[in-house]
């Protein structure tokens, strides 16, 4: 590789372009081929170069502190399974001038209406084939025709509403268009992450710039969707396959951001013709399904039957023209490689034009000439699979380049393309330009490409202003593929003027409408009961275990009675004290952690920021803390973090249905949990200092001394944790607050109180009623068990 000259730079602090070279034959987006920064750059690097290496550390340090807070994460499928990797920001951006963006934004545009036009016409009259310029076969074979859905015709009247698109700028100067993204395309939400964190480290520096916002493309896609729903009378929902999905966070992140539902195939149904969401009111009409799955997993009736993720009966919807689907299904056609060897001609043929943003050159082996022109230009070619969705440098199990190929290699390429041709395309190998990035202290070229977006809206397509560039983690062009370790950066599209500051926030003159009570999807209404009730179980354990670990340090015998008996009691409940952090505790914390995933885009980044510390904590604690004393001091940390997840909540949480559902796990579980230890600990034969120990894990303690002016006896501690209504650990508090939240839930019965109101009314009566000698133990395990009772109505009610 040979070193490229640049001019050096003097006289300022700390010069990042010192031993910056650019690669001969390629492209650099920062220095032109002199070595000096390209005009829009000047500005920016002289900027980068005042701050200086340990400012700049300090800067790009802040930008990943906050990408960790946030929870941004990416997940990777390797040969050790699915894990979840930090996301992989590049720290500086792609900068590209307005002017240079605009003639981006025209070829963008033209490519995305020649598309709905082709599909139209796929799914239609189906002229391209009829005269030739498709081949019949090519469209038949490939898995993203989608026959259920011939002849149907889009409700919104368009296939395609949000498109992305590959770029890449080749040795020429000229940007080339690398792949296509019309099925479900991701990293919008990236993009947005990307923003907010670079600008975050260079705040100074982005404010001093006339960077095009992106709040402005986002809020305009989210009127027209919401526009679309409102002709029809329906709801917009986001259809995520789940959070397992490699970029699950981003369907969250996106759905928080825009406000609209997060579901999964299960939350859908559909009822007479009409696609229906699940909620705890009952069934709600959906009629705009931002879908970001994969068309063939979406209903297993018509297309995949071994889909587990999509919804039974949704083509059937989609006909009668109940629900908009963005975008149509079976418009990942359009991302097949081999389409882009016929694009021009279909170009010329729909739209009396020429692309003004052509793709990467293709030859589709199926046809005699374009196999003879691949096997003459073997060297000069990457060979891969014609159906194939994915990008040659994301491909290369598939995809082969000619150069790089040994002798018997080569010879078996050739015969299996002479054989079936068909099934390959030839295409140019690709050269990317390089963008700088931050390494060691200096800035250093590395292969990229550029992925915009485009929303369809009343007044046309809008184009993203920016997007996020793909970075290399070296200088092989394979290695940007995020599965592969690349990275991502921000893209600032740069005006030599003062830009608008768009928002999402509506303008005085907008209006606007507040969603009605009782929109929550029943699976997230039952993820957010079991994560408080996870939640709440997990604080009860840590407190008797704290209990048990402060009287174990200070035992001279630890197999006291009180010891022992506290041991029987949690060995069923697979709580093994011999261990300091059982691993019991750790399975319920992550249980929460995995109910609170189920429903990320109902969560602040606070909230689970909270949340994964307090798992990361216990599961630290799990390898170094050992009994007494030691345990005693990390239950109190726990308990600390479990409260301030709990306080974040509770303090920050809006008054709505799904609140409810969480404060009523949290009651059920504390009002199970306190009958339970209170019927262990309170009975005849519990051993001496058991009274005590169950003040201790009520939280109780300072309030018994206050409230009764005798030594805890077992009355008084029945009285203070059972019946006392203003004692927020007592049982009857539980009560009350659960028969006040469930009287507050939508009604499931015309003029009827639900089976759960009325059994909570009649335990908390009873209940109220009661005197501590009523309490025996028998007694309170029997309402320990009604109380779980209640779990069963209200799921009956609600879940199912």
């Amino acid at each position: 590789m040979a070193k490229g000259n640049h001019r050096k730079i003097r006289g300022r602090p700390h010069n990042l372009l010192e031993h910056y070279q650019p690669i001969d034959g390629v492209v650099d987006e920062m220095v032109d081929a002199s070595g000096n920064p390209r005009p829009v750059w000047k500005d920016f690097i002289e900027a980068l170069e005042e701050l200086g290496p340990e400012k700049l550390a300090q800067r790009f340090a802040r930008a990943d502190q906050y990408l960790r807070d946030a929870g941004v994460y990416y997940r990777v499928y390797d040969k050790a399974g699915a894990n979840e990797r930090e996301w992989p920001l590049a720290h500086v951006p792609l900068l590209i001038e307005e002017q240079e963006w605009a003639a981006i934004s025209a070829g963008l545009v033209q490519r995305a209406e020649l598309f709905e036009e082709t599909i139209a016409d796929i799914y239609g009259p189906n002229r391209l084939v009829e005269k030739g310029i498709l081949p019949a076969g090519l469209i038949a074979a490939s898995p993203e025709y989608l026959r259920p859905v011939v002849g149907t015709r889009p409700a919104s009247g368009h296939f395609l509403h949000f498109c992305a698109f590959e770029l890449g700028r080749g040795p020429d100067g000229r940007w080339w268009v690398l792949g296509d993204r019309t099925q479900a395309p991701s990293g919008a939400g990236f993009a947005l992450e990307n923003r907010v964190a670079t600008t975050r480290a260079l705040s100074d520096i982005y404010g001093e710039m006339h960077v095009h916002r992106l709040a402005g493309f986002f809020r305009r896609f989210r009127d027209a969707l919401n526009g679309m729903a409102k002709v029809s009378g329906g709801r917009v929902a986001i259809l995520t396959p789940g959070p397992l999905n490699e970029t699950y966070y981003e369907h969250a992140y996106i759905a928080r951001y825009l406000g609209i539902m997060l579901l999964e195939g299960e939350d859908l149904t559909v009822s007479g013709g009409r696609l229906m969401v699940r909620t705890v009111s009952g069934l709600m009409p959906v009629s705009v399904l931002w879908r970001r799955l994969d068309a063939a997993f979406a209903d297993p009736l018509e297309l995949r039957p071994e889909s587990q993720i999509g919804t039974p009966g949704l083509v059937e919807a989609i006909r009668r023209g109940a629900v908009s689907a963005v975008n149509a299904l079976g418009s990942g056609l359009m991302e097949t490689r081999a389409m882009s060897a016929f694009l021009p001609k279909i170009s010329r043929e729909l739209r009396k034009e020429e692309l003004l943003l052509p793709s990467v050159a293709t030859w589709w082996c199926g046809r005699d000439t374009d196999r003879d022109h691949v096997l003459a230009n073997l060297d000069h070619m990457v060979i891969g699979p014609a159906l194939s969705t994915r990008l040659a440098f994301e491909d290369d199990d598939c995809t082969r380049l000619g150069s790089a190929l040994g002798a018997g290699e080569r010879a078996e390429l050739i015969a299996q393309i002479e054989r079936g041709g068909g099934d390959f395309v030839g295409q140019e190998a690709v050269t990317l330009s390089t963008t700088p990035v931050y390494v060691g202290g200096w800035l250093e070229p590395r292969p990229a490409s550029l992925r915009v977006y485009l929303a369809r809206t009343p007044e046309g397509w809008s184009v993203m202003p920016g997007g996020f560039a793909r970075v290399g983690f070296s200088l092989d062009p394979t290695a940007i593929a995020m599965q592969r370790g690349g990275q991502a950066a921000d893209v600032w599209v740069v005006s030599d003027r003062p830009v608008e500051r768009e928002t999402l926030l509506p303008q005085e003159h907008d209006s606007f409408t507040r969603t009605l009570p009782g929109s929550l999807p029943s699976r997230a209404a039952e993820n957010l009961t079991w994560l408080g009730r996870y939640i709440e179980r997990s604080e009860d354990t840590v407190r008797i275990l704290r209990a048990y670990h402060v009287r174990l340090a200070e035992a001279s015998d630890p197999d006291m009675p009180l010891l022992a008996d506290i041991r029987d009691y949690l060995e069923p409940f697979g709580i093994d004290v011999a261990t300091a952090i059982p691993p019991g505790l750790i399975g319920t914390l992550d249980s929460a952690v995995y109910s609170a995933g189920q429903i990320r885009d109902r969560f602040s980044p606070d909230g689970w920021l909270a949340l994964k510390d307090l798992s990361k904590t216990i599961h630290q604690f799990a390898t170094t803390v050992a009994p007494g004393d030691d345990a005693t001091r990390a239950m109190t940390v726990i308990l600390r973090k479990l409260a301030g997840f709990s306080g974040l909540l509770h303090e920050n949480m809006y008054r709505f249905t799904g609140w409810r559902f969480l404060e009523i796990g949290r009651r059920l579980e504390r009002g199970i949990q306190i009958a339970r230890t209170l019927a262990r600990l309170t009975r005849a034969a519990a051993p001496d200092g058991a009274l005590d120990m169950m003040l201790e894990i009520g939280d109780s303690v300072m309030t018994h001394r206050r409230q009764y002016p005798v030594q805890a006896g077992r009355r008084t501690v029945i009285d203070l944790l059972v019946l006392d209504p203003l004692n927020p650990r007592s049982i009857l508090f539980q009560l009350e607050r659960l028969k006040a939240e469930i009287a507050l839930l939508p009604a499931v019965g015309e003029g009827h109180m639900s089976p759960a109101a009325k059994e909570i009314l009649q335990l908390n009566t009873a209940i109220a009623i009661k005197e501590p000698s009523d309490m025996t133990a028998k007694a309170l395990d029997d309402l320990a068990s009604e109380i779980g009772g209640l779990y069963n109505s209200l799921a009956k009610a609600y879940f199912g």
